[in-house]
């Protein structure tokens, strides 16, 4: 015990360091310590020089004195720039699918639903078919006629509703532009014809990215833009396309030059569509033409 009591008292037992002037012996510093202090103080600055030595030796000394840390960097680089390229790759594959498909629909190579009519059907179906064929009414077939077109207008007038409220739309063509043809699905015309001056060029209707750009056998040079709010903005018949897949257009933005370009062209003309989730909707509710 007394061993320990003798271990204590000098670890707390205050101390005075007093510095003086050589030659006359004046007080120059005055320093009060314990043994306790100067030990942990000690300890204290052992920990901030290891911590440093082992900065500079796995940091600055390491890229000094190692030949190989520039391998090991170059190395890790690599696999990091690998991984962005996997995932850019990746990306662009499900970009081109996507626009692959709104080619297919555009163009009208997608021969999905025709396969399903030109099937071949046994006689069983056959059978049956004109058997419930027979057994329609005419006034049935006027029923789900008139069900059908309620139905239709009814989606229109639900998009058009909503699109009013989020999305404000830019003319593409200049405001002396005539309209040759209306919007009409009955007839399947899903968009509006406008005739202007020659080499007119045709501008974005809002802010959205080019989706598809391209030749179609029947519109000719076809651009689409998906913009927000699920609006898709369709463009065909031009002479020129300025704009490619991938491109981020601005609202009032030249993306093409009008022409007469496709089979379904009579002239020079701007063939102008609005497609809402898959609906087609009427230009002129939210364009004044």
């Amino acid at each position: 015990m007394a061993a320990k009591k003798t271990l204590s008292s000098r670890l707390t037992n205050r101390y005075l360091l007093i510095i003086r002037n050589e030659e006359n012996f004046a007080e120059k510093t005055t320093l009060s310590f314990t043994y306790a202090k100067a030990v942990l103080i000690c300890f204290a600055i052992f920990l901030v020089v290891l911590g440093l030595s082992t900065w500079l030796v796995t940091g600055i000394l390491e890229q000094w004195l190692d030949p190989r840390h520039s391998e090991r960097e170059f190395r890790r680089e690599l696999v990091q720039l690998t991984e962005t390229v996997d995932q850019l790759r990746d990306s662009v594959r499900r970009q081109e699918a996507y626009v692959e498909n709104i080619r297919k629909i555009l163009s009208g190579e997608d021969g999905s639903y025709a396969k399903v009519e030109n099937r071949e059907l046994t006689a069983e179906q056959i059978a049956q078919s004109e058997s419930n064929t027979e057994e329609m009414s005419a006034a049935d077939v006027k029923f789900r006629k008139e069900f059908e077109q309620r139905t239709l207008g009814a989606i229109q007038a639900d998009g058009s509703s909503e699109l009013i409220q989020g999305v404000f739309l830019f003319h593409p063509l200049e405001t002396d532009a005539i309209v040759s043809s209306k919007f009409d699905p009955k007839i399947n015309h899903y968009g509006i014809d406008l005739i202007s001056r020659k080499n007119e060029p045709v501008k974005s209707a809002g802010d959205g990215t080019v989706i598809f750009a391209d030749w179609t056998v029947e519109d000719g040079n076809v651009i689409a833009i998906q913009h927000r709010s699920n609006l898709i903005s369709i463009y065909k018949h031009n002479s020129e396309l300025l704009k490619k897949v991938g491109n981020f257009v601005s609202q009032g933005e030249i993306i093409s030059i009008i022409g007469n370009t496709g089979e379904l062209s009579t002239g020079p003309h701007l063939h102008f569509e609005l497609w809402y989730n898959g609906n087609p909707v009427d230009p002129a509710e939210f364009i004044d033409f």
